[in-house]
């Protein structure tokens, strides 16, 4: 027998906040010490691309991905456009991640969280990969339902929303993440985020928006200077942890078990995220130092050019330092390697790679 829809009830639910006292404490202590680092930072472009990058390799390994942060660096850096095995498809997922945060920090300059905001997250989300003939940019028309690949819904997990309660969830769900009335705009997300996933409004993509959305929000709420709190790290190392913690909402109505899981990631995430970020601008400083002795105008620009994407081609870096002499390229390139700050990858004679290896360190 087939389980019934789940149709998750309206936010906000009733919540016991004095038992997230000190995990609401520490969640919003960590953040303010990140975004007291971020606001000071010349530079937020130097962390901005390669700390992406990493958030969206690891929300798409949670959905399976396999691929690398060096194998997305090392795909752009050839300027590869195929997507001729399943290596190549799971880095297409992870670049149409990473644009579809860019264009969602674009739009919220202009308008708050909406169901149309996400509708454009999704249509760049699943361009040109697996997900493409699902309906990108629309809510789904069907019963969609998770459970091991090829189970029937007999045997399903989680049995979403019918499609004809979409409209009436996400309009409840848009109205309370834009609100001010909860108490502390942690738990907000927190609470905004399950029910997103519970909603589940896509036919495929649904798990890397809600997580993009947390990021996004703590940006619009001016917690964060910058959408860099990544927390994907943390949900796929307790993978297991993350889907229960969601179901035993949708069971069990334990949103303070969930809610503890959440903010707990909000501080891990922000600890790690903010030594980071000291680890990138200390590099940055060293190096910037360093490279003084680099008779080059072009030097501080290439500088900049590899800590946004730490694996570089000659064409790539060429193009980014807008110089037509290509000798000029190779007399630079040549400086950083002798200096230890690049390293040669590819082994070729011709279309060269390279590698800052002491960011991608850093990174991992």
């Amino acid at each position: 027998m087939a389980k019934a829809p789940f149709i998750p009830p309206k936010l906000p639910p009733k919540l016991d906040y004095n038992s997230l006292i000190k995990e609401i404490g520490e969640a919003n202590r960590a953040l303010g010490e990140l975004n007291g680092l971020l606001v000071n930072i010349p530079n937020p472009d130097l962390l901005t691309s390669p700390l992406l990058t990493k958030e969206a390799v690891l929300s798409s390994r949670i959905e399976g991905t396999q691929a690398s942060l060096e194998d997305v660096l090392k795909y752009e850096a050839e300027e590869k456009v195929t997507e001729a095995n399943e290596k190549e498809r799971d880095i297409r997922e992870i670049i149409n991640y990473r644009q579809a945060m860019r264009l969602a920090i674009e739009e919220l300059e202009k308008r708050p969280i909406s169901e149309n905001l996400i509708k454009k997250i999704h249509y760049v989300l699943l361009d040109s990969v697996r997900g493409a003939s699902k309906d990108r940019g629309n809510l789904r028309r069907t019963q969609v339902f998770i459970g091991l690949p090829g189970t029937p819904i007999e045997e399903a997990t989680y049995v979403a929303p019918p499609a004809n309660a979409l409209q009436q969830l996400l309009s409840n769900w848009e109205q309370y993440i834009n609100s001010d009335k909860e108490k502390d705009p942690l738990v907000q997300i927190g609470l905004a985020h399950y029910q997103f996933e519970a909603i589940h409004p896509f036919l495929d993509g649904n798990g890397r928006i809600g997580r993009l959305l947390i990021p996004l929000f703590l940006y619009q709420r001016n917690l964060l200077s910058y959408p860099l709190l990544y927390i994907s790290e943390y949900f796929e190392e307790n993978r297991r942890d993350y889907y229960d913690l969601l179901n035993s909402v949708s069971n069990n109505g334990a949103w303070d078990s969930w809610l503890r899981f959440f903010l707990n990631a909000i501080t891990t995430e922000s600890i790690k995220t903010k030594g980071t970020v000291l680890g990138i601008l200390n590099l940055y400083n060293d190096l910037k130092a360093e490279i003084t002795a680099i008779n080059s105008i072009y030097a501080v620009r290439l500088l900049d050019v590899v800590f946004a994407s730490p694996i570089v081609s000659f064409a790539s870096i060429k193009e980014h330092l807008k110089t037509a002499s290509n000798q000029t390229v190779y007399n630079l390139l040549a400086k950083f390697v002798n200096a230890g700050i690049l390293q040669e990858i590819s082994g070729k004679k011709r279309d060269r790679v390279y590698v800052f290896a002491k960011l991608i360190e850093i990174l991992r």
